[in-house]
């Protein structure tokens, strides 16, 4: 099975994938702001919470990787036909 096809089985299962661990990481994002006003229940709170958001920015990681690996490679306008890209004056480095 390829991922190639945009409408296909495995790509609408990764894009529905990705959008629940994104929603997770954003809930995470105000659980977050919930704990750090309520100092009562502080030490073991956010070291739960430190491990859910750890896990949850491992998972909106893999996801920009996945988007990333899915996008066509682009050149910068400025690299086509041999040019090195951007150049800086001499004066720049001292």
């Amino acid at each position: 099975m390829s991922t190639d096809d945009r409408g296909g089985f495995l790509a609408r299962l990764a894009d529905n994938t990705e959008e629940l661990q994104l929603d997770i990481a954003a809930e995470l994002g105000e659980h977050a702001l919930e704990v750090l006003s309520d100092r009562e229940d502080w030490p073991n709170e956010l070291r739960l919470l430190v491990m859910d958001m750890a896990g949850a920015l491992r998972d909106v990681r893999r996801v920009a990787i996945s988007r990333g690996h899915r996008l066509p490679p682009t050149v910068p306008p400025e690299c086509e036909a041999g040019d090195e890209g951007p150049q800086l004056p001499a004066a720049s480095f001292g």
